[in-house]
This record gives structure tokens, C-alpha cells and sequence, in this order.
């Protein structure tokens, strides 16, 4: 449905928005075809038993028994080779920090050697279960965001940190923790709080695959979402000189903990190193409307280093189609500065 560039009625808008919404959420619906499979298995199990229905669980009690379920399922079945990752797309959608977590699990992917096929979609934010990007489908599994990815992997018998003792991995996850809340909130921070990057870059290209006055009004419903959770964090109020700083003091501790090894810990990558290779070169290779924080990265070399022997290790001369697009060779001068 296309609207014309006129004014509309608000009551016309009012009518078409939640049908449009409704049609953005359409994507896969394992988990409720699982429940149903285990109710209906459940019914069968009590007429075997002499018609007996199964004792009723409390309410909320069922899913947790289906997850469970599920999970064991998953652990015991192979990595498939038919895996999808699901993100927005990526010539005119994604944005800088959307982009970033979506090539922090390629490279947390990569690293397992488990093969995936990325797959583009205009709402895939909408189809994923905890409505960010990227998520997976892998078998009938949907799972979202870089840790129950990681944790999804781990049952399947996958796992890059368990030559960690137990200290070095309290070490990994209070690293993670600081790139979550440092240069993700950063990127959220500028794309959506620094009124330039938000007039000239994230409002088209966010809202860019919807009709009129759908873009419109998913930008500004995504902008109040995310200046809201920036007022809660104490973020609201920054300038960006002061987030820029934050950046900084970010890298620097990376640059610290990273200083001359090839990996954060040891010889070998976890997925700490992913999820900073993700931020870092996304940072780095991403056309804003000035370089300041990208900037702010270039001043560790080590950091670019990093950044550059992921690149060649685990991105140079992969299936084309299996990936997401590695920035141009005219984007990546950006690591070679």
C-alpha cells in the first residue's frame, strides 16, 4: 500500500499504521509451531495413558518447559548448513551500530567455522524475537543478539572460551560489558541524539525501504525509544565532545588489556575479540558526516592492527554470498591511515 506525497487524514493514518506494523512482523514463528507440537504431543500422551488429561501446568510454566525442551533438542542436533543470519539491509538501511552487531557474530561465527547465509530484509528488527538485530534461524531455532547466539552455539558444542580459567573469563565479560555500554551507546548516541548525523543520515536511511508517512513516523518512534533510554543512563544530557571522550577512554583500556598479543587472551580469538573487531571496524570504515570517532580509534594502532588480521583471517576470500559486504577497498584505506 503507497500513499501519495499529500496530506492525510490522521484518522486515515491512524487506520493504516497498526496494518502496516502488523505486516513488518511477519517473519518466522518457530517457537509458537513448537508449543503446539508439544501440547498436541502432551493430548496424545494422556489418551495413550486411558484418556487421563496431563496435570495443567501454571500459566507461564508451559513455555519454560518447551524452552527447555527445545534446548536440549538443539544441542543434539548438528550445526545445519542451511543457517541464516538476519539483518537489515545493508546498502541503504543498516545503521552504525546495527552494523556492528551484525558483523560481530559473522566474526563470532567465522571463528566457530560454522557456516552461515546472510539474508537482508527491510524488517528484519521487526521479525526478530527480541526485536534488535542480527538474529539466526537454524533449524527451527530463532535466536537474537551476540550473547544467546554465543550461548545457543555453546550447547551445540561450539564454544571459544573454554580454554579460559574461571578468572579469565570474568575478565572477557567485564570487557564485553564495557564495548556494550562504551561504543554501542556511543553509536547509538550519535546516530540518534546528535541532531546533524540524525537530519542527514539516520532518519533516510532508517526509515528508507517504507512508503510515506511510514518512514517517518518509525524514525521518530525509534528516536524517542532510544532518547529515552539515553535520559535513563545518565547519557541525555552529554555533549558529544564528552561522549567522543568516553570513546577514547574505551579504546584506551582495549589498547591496554590487547597491548601485543594477536587475541585478547592467549593466541587464539573469543568471543570478546568479535564483538570488538564488530564495533571497531565498523567505526572505522563507516562514512559519517565528520571523522571525530573514527578518529578516536586510529590514535591505538594496535586496535587497528587487531582489526586488520580479523579482516585477513576470517573475511578475505570467504563466499561472497555467505557474508555480509567487507566495506569497499576505498572504505578500508580508513585502517590503513
Amino acid at each position: 500500500m503507497h500513499f501519495p506525497r499529500r496530506v492525510v487524514g490522521a484518522a486515515a493514518v491512524l487506520r493504516w499504521v497498526p496494518l502496516t506494523l502488523r505486516g513488518l512482523r511477519r517473519g518466522p514463528r518457530i517457537r509458537r509451531t513448537v508449543c503446539a507440537r508439544e501440547r498436541k504431543r502432551g493430548a496424545a500422551e494422556g489418551d495413550a495413558r486411558g484418556g487421563a488429561a496431563p496435570a495443567r501446568l501454571p500459566r507461564g510454566s508451559m513455555s519454560l518447559v518447551a524452552e527447555a525442551f527445545v534446548t536440549q533438542i538443539a544441542a543434539a542436533e548438528p550445526w545445519p548448513q542451511n543457517a541464516a543470519l538476519y539483518q537489515p539491509l545493508k546498502d541503504e538501511q543498516v545503521l552504525l551500530s546495527d552494523n556492528a552487531a551484525c558483523l560481530a557474530v559473522q566474526a563470532f561465527l567465522q571463528m566457530c567455522n560454522l557456516p552461515v547465509q546472510v539474508v537482508c530484509r527491510a524488517n528484519a528488527e521487526y521479525m526478530s524475537p527480541s526485536g534488535k538485530v542480527p538474529f539466526i534461524h537454524v533449524g527451527n531455532q530463532v535466536v537474537s543478539e551476540l550473547g544467546p547466539i554465543v550461548q545457543f552455539v555453546k550447547a551445540k558444542g561450539h564454544s571459544l572460551s573454554d580454554g579460559l580459567d574461571e578468572v579469565q573469563k570474568a575478565e572477557m565479560k567485564a570487557y564485553m560489558e564495557l564495548v556494550n555500554n562504551m561504543l554501542l551507546t556511543a553509536e547509538l548516541y550519535l546516530q540518534w541524539c546528535d541532531d546533524a548525523t540524525v537530519q542527514e543520515i539516520t532518519h533516510p536511511r532508517y526509515g528508507s525501504p517504507y512508503p510515506w508517512p511510514l518512514n517517518r513516523i518509525l524514525a521518530y518512534q525509534k528516536q524517542w525509544e532510544v532518547r529515552r533510554k539515553m535520559k535513563a543512563i545518565g547519557w541525555g544530557s552529554k555533549s558529544l565532545d564528552q561522549v567522543l571522550e568516553d570513546v577514547d577512554q574505551c579504546c584506551q583500556a582495549l589498547s591496554q588489556r590487547l597491548g601485543t598479543q594477536q587475541y585478547f587472551f592467549n593466541k587464539k580469538p573469543t568471543e570478546l575479540d568479535a564483538l570488538v573487531f564488530g564495533h571497531l571496524f565498523t567505526i572505522l570504515t563507516t562514512q559519517l558526516i565528520s571523522d571525530e570517532l573514527s578518529e578516536k580509534v586510529k590514535g591505538y594502532s594496535n586496535l587497528i592492527a587487531f582489526c586488520r588480521r580479523i579482516e585477513q583471517h576470517y573475511f578475505e576470500g570467504r563466499d561472497k554470498d555467505s557474508l555480509a559486504t567487507v566495506p569497499s577497498p576505498t572504505l578500508r584505506q580508513s585502517l590503513m591511515t
